[in-house]
């Protein structure tokens, strides 16, 4: 991560100077000088600027040092803000993330599915919920980063009923365009589980990782790649997508099932209404009270015995340092279908590869949503040169 002392570099240099800041915390100019290899007197301009503009603050001196006392720099979290924008087959959420990246205010709203002609109404509602409560720091959001699965308009047959109709109509809908139409703010879009892999990567597990499987389990489950820093999107932006996955051989019965028809928590959301249970129980700790263990057992043995065919085969493919394993669902819950995958895995063989660590994501249920606002922020304030890029720490 190296900087230019070329004339014509100054918001390459500004951005790059900003990137250090957040890959390795408040430092003085010295220290941002040596990490940057730009000359004292450019980091020096730099960061009054930055300082005037009002996306750098000044930490307290510190002293007891050979030499003058240091001020270290950080990044002013108020410098600047971003919205993302999730739009889910079972919700809608707004975050407002800060310019540090963490999420300072946020909008959610439940649905049965997200039916396009009021779906449109409910963004705008939340906007402007949003810029009422921020008030004149609404001001200084940069954008909003827009996320939803590429195929909402697939599997409506899964969810059945009008459900399903409202998501047939999601094929003639051009939604980053619907939602530019709504805000002056520049909208960029992502696919949703990419967007949360993207949270991962800038503020959880891949700050220490250099490739991993990331593995999303909400209403259906999906997932996101980063192999040796970089998320891989793929020519159509499918790369990663573990939900199409085939988890069994093809034969008699025709096709296999795909991993999303095993291991989404809509399964056990059905399952649970069927036992008399309230739907929404499982994004809630209690789900692994005794009282759900007759429907929450079965699944989490399908499920992670349909995981663990996933990692087995992701792993002989790409190489992986880890496999990340996050969602929307109850924590404990997640945690039992982690050590259920862990333990499942015991079954296959991995003579020949590396068999990746099996990790807890550090995100959580937000993670699509605050994955959509930061992809603005590193668009107009990091060096680069691809936004899903991660710039090496060593």
């Amino acid at each position: 991560m190296r900087g230019s002392n070329q004339h014509g570099m100054r918001q390459f240099n500004e951005r790059t100077v900003l990137q250090a800041i957040r890959l390795h915390g408040a430092m003085p100019k010295a220290d941002l000088a040596r990490l940057t290899q730009l000359s004292g007197q450019t980091v020096s301009i730099i960061v009054d600027r930055l300082l005037d503009d009002g996306l750098l603050i000044k930490q307290e001196r510190v002293r007891g040092k050979v030499g003058q006392p240091s001020v270290p720099l950080s990044l002013n979290p108020d410098g600047a803000y971003s919205v993302g924008v999730q739009v889910g087959r079972r919700n809608l959420e707004l975050l407002v993330a800060d310019f540090c990246g963490q999420p300072v205010d946020r909008f959610e709203l439940r649905y049965d599915y997200p039916d396009p002609e009021r779906l449109l109404g409910q963004i705008t509602q939340g906007l402007q919920t949003l810029q009422a409560r921020r008030g004149e720091a609404w001001s200084r959001v940069v954008g909003l980063g827009l996320t939803a699965p590429l195929s909402l308009h697939q599997w409506g047959d899964v969810l059945g009923g009008e459900a399903a109709q409202a998501l047939a109509a999601w094929e003639r809908i051009d939604l980053p365009t619907a939602v530019q139409a709504l805000t002056e703010l520049p909208v960029v879009f992502a696919k949703d589980t990419i967007a949360a892999c993207v949270a991962e990567l800038l503020q959880g597990r891949g700050r220490s990782l250099r490739s991993f499987l990331y593995i999303y389990v909400s209403t259906f489950v999906g997932g996101g790649l980063v192999l040796q820093g970089h998320i891989m999107g793929g020519e159509r932006g499918n790369a990663g997508a573990i939900g199409s996955l085939p988890v069994g051989l093809a034969g008699k019965k025709g096709a296999p099932p795909q991993l999303l028809q095993m291991a989404s928590g809509w399964q056990l959301e059905q399952a649970l209404v069927a036992a008399g249970h309230d739907a929404t129980a499982l994004h809630r700790d209690g789900i692994m009270h005794p009282d759900y263990a007759a429907v929450t057992g079965p699944w989490i043995a399908q499920a992670s015995h349909a995981l663990a065919m996933t990692v087995a085969s992701a792993s002989a493919l790409l190489d992986l340092d880890a496999v990340v394993i996050d969602g929307s669902l109850g924590h404990s819950l997640m945690e039992a279908l982690r050590e259920a995958i862990r333990s499942a895995l015991r079954q296959y063989r991995f003579d020949g590869m590396h068999q990746p660590e099996l990790l807890t994501g550090e995100i959580g249920a937000h993670a699509r949503a605050l994955g959509g606002a930061l992809l603005p922020l590193h668009t107009q304030f990091f060096p680069d040169k691809d936004i899903f890029l991660k710039q090496d720490s060593a």
